[in-house]
């Protein structure tokens, strides 16, 4: 860093500001390092994540998962032009049928799960306004449909709680995965959700090891919440990959 660049960065850091390199650009060096050719994109919500993926150069395949009629429409209008990107208008859990989701204000908070006190006091701006009846698939019941044989998947997890009922519904195919994020709550979000602990022990028992964490929702106060974490599978080092 020059004279002038530290400088800069100090006045920023005494306004309460800081530049960093975006999380993406590691993510995307690790996807490329670990030979990632499908990410599962599950709770793809209106394609903000599988976009950003565009953008910082994964060039692989991308499959999105989103309950919710009007983010699927949303969805579907973003992949325009990309054969390479498709859409699934589903929710994943443990079971496959038909469930009522919560539907929030801001689209995205929208869960299978009740929405605890504590996201709630952290954006009070936000609540169920409706429900609506969705379809559940199990990734297991689908993965033959959407990887190959020889595919190297990434499995990213948003789900709004409902991680665990994913994990479930896709055993078989976590094994096949080389990586997987998953939302690491420190507080209970959504009644029922999984915690941190648990999400890592998790993670852990199947062969994976953290390898990067993304603060996400905080509250009013500044107390992170919610963070993305990373995983890769041990021993599938960068410098393994053909």
């Amino acid at each position: 860093m020059t004279p002038l660049s530290h400088l800069a960065a100090r006045r920023l850091a005494r306004r309460g500001l800081v530049v960093r390199r975006h999380p993406a650009t590691r993510r995307q060096r690790l996807l490329e390092q670990h030979g990632i050719d499908v990410v599962l994109d599950v709770g793809a919500a209106r394609g903000g994540y599988a976009t950003e993926l565009r953008e910082f150069g994964y060039t692989g395949r991308i499959v999105s998962f989103e309950p919710l009629s009007a983010a699927h429409r949303d969805l579907v209008a973003a992949t325009a032009g990309d054969p390479a990107w498709t859409t699934r208008n589903v929710a994943l859990g443990a079971e496959a049928g038909s469930h009522e989701i919560n539907v929030a204000s801001n689209s995205d908070s929208s869960s299978l799960l009740p929405m605890s006190a504590s996201h709630r006091d952290a954006e009070p701006g936000i609540s169920y306004v409706g429900t609506e009846t969705i379809t559940v698939d199990r990734l297991d019941d689908i993965a033959a449909e959407v990887l190959q044989e020889t595919s190297r998947p990434f499995l990213k997890i948003d789900t709004q709680g409902f991680e665990r009922s994913v994990l479930a519904g896709g055993e078989a195919t976590l094994e096949r995965c080389v990586g997987l994020q998953l939302e690491l709550s420190f507080v209970t979000l959504y009644d029922g959700g999984m915690l941190v602990d648990e999400a890592l022990s998790f993670a852990y028992a199947h062969g994976f090891r953290l390898v990067g964490m993304d603060p996400g929702f905080a509250d009013p106060g500044g107390a992170v919440l919610q963070a993305d974490g990373v995983f890769f599978r041990a021993g599938d080092e960068p410098g393994d990959v053909p």
